[in-house]
């Protein structure tokens, strides 16, 4: 038995002694844990898995121990992943602080930045959100005018955010702002990490036409921001503002993972009530056609995660293929939605009221949510010039 081998059997045999069986089930939506100063566990055994997983350092498996991660190496924190999908494990904590800031941190910040941020992400202490898009900078992000004007040892900060997901809920910002009005627009910019109780922050929900409210517009009106929160050199906070970009646009690509997770019913279950069966078949043979097309090209796509996970270099930084990676992902998210509405016929038409069931509903929400994932992260546009630019080399 390979050392490997050993730490599969020793964690299968830890995950099931200590995963609540409640925490091997689908993850309702307002069970999702996102922690926080302001974190709420409606059921006791989310806050009992969250703690013991934290104890071991396995909301973050492969970050350094001596921050609060696991220090598992790749394959290790890979294998601990499929052991955990295998059970049925859901993830104990879901944090911007793991997938995007941590990962920065680890590379740009300095060891006062480590100390102070790193373990409370991974004990689900304090809830980030992104502070990049601005009304008149979303794919030309490189254009944005919050500015970061130094006094003493501050910054005051000034400038208007939009599309900041959760903003609502969150502790702290990490975010773009641009420090030298002089300079080439993308030479100019710093990365700094704002705390949303300052005086002067303020987040305000946008409806969207899903009827959910989770993006929010985000306002800095003179706050005042300690010089120590800037990540990195002063100016230079492009280079890092395109890492962080690749590490979301790694955590994008697991959309359609996590909605299976949540879902209820397959497509197949949905269209075989919605439109009927014949010999046990769903009944609409284009219907069928479009979902066997649909599966066979999730399962290329995640055997191609699979593939690049095996390939990723030993630093763990994604590069530029998890643009590829974010426009399959959403956009094969997109056609799911669309399949999972097309199979459920009129019922997909359920907004509320007592014609339709809750899965009805929400599938009918998340459909029109799902519009958006082919924008946030950078919409497929952009992806498409980034893979032709940067993955396949082709001239401009």
């Amino acid at each position: 038995m390979t050392s490997l081998d050993a730490f599969r059997t020793e964690s299968r045999q830890w995950l099931l002694a200590n995963c609540p069986a409640s925490m091997r089930t689908p993850m309702p939506d307002d069970e999702v844990p996102w922690g926080g100063r302001r974190a709420e566990f409606r059921n006791p055994d989310a806050k009992l898995w969250l703690d013991r997983m934290v104890e071991r350092g396995w909301t973050a498996p492969s970050w350094p121990r001596e921050y609060g991660g696991g220090g598992l190496s790749t394959e290790q924190a890979q294998v601990l992943a499929e052991e955990m999908r295998a059970l049925g494990c859901r993830a104990p904590l879901f944090s911007f602080g793991l997938t995007m800031l941590g990962p920065v941190l680890l590379e740009f910040g300095n060891e006062a930045q480590r100390r102070e941020h790193l373990p409370r992400i991974v004990r689900g202490e304090i809830r980030w959100c992104q502070g990049y898009s601005e009304p008149g900078a979303g794919s030309d992000l490189a254009s944005l005018s919050t500015r970061a004007v130094p006094e003493g040892e501050d910054f005051i900060i000034n400038g208007h955010k939009i599309w900041t997901s959760y903003a609502h809920y969150a502790d702290w910002i990490f975010c773009l702002v641009r420090t030298d009005p002089t300079a080439k627009k993308h030479e100019g910019i710093s990365f700094v990490l704002i705390d949303m109780a300052s005086p002067g922050v303020r987040a305000q929900p946008i409806r969207l036409i899903s009827g959910y409210s989770v993006f929010c517009e985000t306002f800095f009106e003179d706050v005042r921001v300690p010089q120590a929160n800037l990540v990195g050199e002063p100016n230079k906070g492009w280079t890092i503002a395109k890492r962080l970009l690749e590490h979301e646009r790694k955590s994008l690509a697991s959309f359609s993972d996590r909605h299976r997770e949540r879902s209820a019913r397959s497509l197949r279950e949905v269209a075989l009530q919605g439109v009927g069966a014949v010999d046990g078949r769903i009944a609409d043979p284009v219907l069928r056609d479009r979902i066997a097309a649909y599966e066979i090209d999730d399962t290329a796509f995640q055997l191609t995660r699979r593939r690049l996970a095996d390939e990723a270099s030993a630093d763990g930084r994604p590069g530029p293929a998890s643009a590829l990676m974010k426009l399959c992902a959403t956009e094969l998210n997109k056609r799911r939605m669309e399949l999972m509405v097309a199979s459920a016929g009129t019922q997909a038409l359920g907004w509320e009221g007592e014609g339709f069931n809750p899965d009805e509903i929400r599938e009918t929400r998340e459909w029109l949510r799902s519009k958006a994932n082919s924008i946030e992260g950078g919409t497929s546009e952009i992806q498409l010039n980034i893979i032709a630019k940067r993955v396949l080399g082709l001239p401009d």
